[in-house]
């Protein structure tokens, strides 16, 4: 694949002039500006950026002159729907799929060497642990190619890069996301040896990456993505090395950081780690109801390292020279989280708080991941089962947390991903009647409000059935992991015994 150019944010690029522009909000969307590719030589845009004066108007014009800003991604959406839902959803991946990027120079697009698909809406590129849901629609509909693009692609990122970035942008390197490039890999399972023995290599490499640092690390300490407990047990953590705003939330880091009271940098980190942890932005992360309170990093979300369990397992299954010691890292990972992650007297599991050397109170349907990872015990599985069926269950689905803060990844808002998640996970301790009910719930949303808009979206309200709300941009339409999770279940509902296609 065509390797990376200059790796500069527009940040670095740009500095005063992508502030400006930012910070007055004369763009609707933060990552409009971010998205854009300059006209003219960097530093003659700068040269002349320096001798402006005037407002916003002034300022707006010289951009227009000055960049080519991407185009909005709109799909035409029709009072009724033309087709059935998995038709619509069927008919929508030659919309979303996109032809090898090789990035303009100067643009913050990171080369892309295959055909793969992108979200929809104002997410133009890959994103990582989307994909992975993304995939799952794919394969239903055999669309391999398209698929193993996507694979590739990651792998691509991994030997570029040595982890896979949030997206494939420049201002997303510093970060990743949840970690389900081992799940892309099982899902395709290759039987082409060179393709695999490649593929293990980069998640070898991948798993290097989240524990850079570990080895180093003394009892209480966090370096990085890892941290060592009292007792010296070693748990993640999603953590980004740059303490400033990111580029395409500019204007709103700037304004969580003044009202926080604590040192910028920190505030940044936390935030940047929260857009890391795909839960951007959750009451997971916070210790109040603003947004200012967020501290990401000194939090081992449970979520995180129960997908790092299942890599450690996946490198381990391949029966190569360095199984033993992946399974070992496993085994250490699992008895870490048993101790410290799990809450009996609630019966769920939950994150970690580094700083305060306790289990966090606040529950989620990340607790479903360690089912789905398969390292809870039977009783853990039947306990969480039963929590998830008091608390998680909504009439549309299941809902995200049991707190409504107003930030996305919170009630009432559900999340395909989640969905599935859940569903696979109680599925593997023989649930299955539960994970059969959030199915049925989460399509009947995502089918009634089709219905209604002629549309597929990120997020719903799971309690209403409705399009979801919340968060820093509007509701994007689309949408990749909602159309594979919701394909996925659809198919699975119709082919059990018993049940007719409709």
């Amino acid at each position: 694949m065509p390797k990376t150019r200059g790796a500069e944010t527009p940040a670095e690029l740009y500095g005063p002039l992508l502030a400006r522009v930012q910070e007055r909000g004369i763009l609707a969307d933060g990552k409009t500006f971010v998205d854009a590719v300059p006209l003219r030589p960097i530093a003659d845009i700068m040269a002349d950026f320096a001798a402006l004066h005037g407002g916003d108007s002034e300022l707006l014009r010289f951009v227009v002159s000055n960049f080519k800003l991407p185009p909005s991604i709109e799909l035409a959406a029709p009072n009724m729907p033309a087709q059935p839902l998995r038709a619509h959803i069927r008919a929508m991946w030659a919309i979303l799929a996109r032809d090898p990027e090789t990035g303009a120079v100067n643009s913050s697009a990171l080369p892309v060497g295959h055909r793969h698909v992108v979200p929809g809406g104002r997410f133009r590129e890959i994103y990582y642990w989307d994909s992975f849901f993304t995939m799952l629609g794919l394969v239903r509909d055999g669309e391999i190619a398209l698929a193993t693009g996507i694979v590739d692609a990651m792998t691509d990122l991994i030997e570029d890069h040595g982890h896979i970035p949030n997206g494939t942008r420049t201002y997303y390197l510093g970060r990743s996301q949840p970690p389900l490039f081992h799940m892309m890999v099982a899902l395709l399972d290759d039987p082409d040896p060179q393709v695999a023995a490649r593929r293990l290599v980069a998640m070898k490499r991948e798993h290097a990456w989240w524990m850079d640092g570990a080895g180093d690390l003394t009892p209480g300490a966090r370096v990085n993505h890892v941290a060592m407990l009292p007792d010296g047990s070693v748990l993640n953590r999603y953590w980004d090395p740059r303490g400033t705003p990111r580029d395409e939330s500019w204007r709103e880091d700037v304004e969580t950081a003044v009202g926080s009271g604590r040192p910028p940098e920190q505030v940044y980190q936390d935030l940047r780690a929260g857009a890391e942890s795909g839960w951007d932005f959750s009451s997971r992360w916070l210790d109040d109801e603003f947004l200012s309170s967020i501290r990401t990093t000194a939090i081992a979300p449970v979520d995180l390292n129960a997908f790092l369990y299942g890599l450690e397992t996946a490198i381990a299954a391949s029966g190569d020279a360095d199984a033993a010691r992946y399974a070992e890292h496993a085994r250490l990972r699992r008895d870490a989280m048993h101790k410290h992650l799990w809450n009996e007297r609630e019966g769920y599991f939950a994150d970690y708080d580094l700083e305060r050397g306790s289990i966090r109170p606040s529950a989620s349907a990340a607790a479903l991941a360690p089912l789905l990872a398969g390292l809870a015990s039977q009783h853990q599985a039947d306990a969480t089962a039963r929590f998830t069926q008091d608390k998680l269950l909504a009439p549309g689905g299941l809902r995200t947390t049991l707190v409504d803060s107003g930030q996305q990844w919170d009630s009432p808002n559900g999340w395909a991903p989640l969905q599935w998640i859940a569903i696979a996970g109680l599925r593997r301790y023989g649930h299955d009647a539960l994970a059969g009910d959030i199915a049925s719930r989460w399509i009947a949303t995502v089918d009634a409000t089709y219905v209604r808009t002629g549309m597929l979206y990120e997020k719903y309200d799971v309690e209403t059935s409705a399009v979801g709300h919340g968060g820093e941009y509007a509701p994007q339409i689309g949408f990749g992991w909602t159309n594979g999770v919701t394909a996925d279940l659809i198919d699975e509902r119709d082919t059990r015994p018993g049940v007719t296609s409709s």
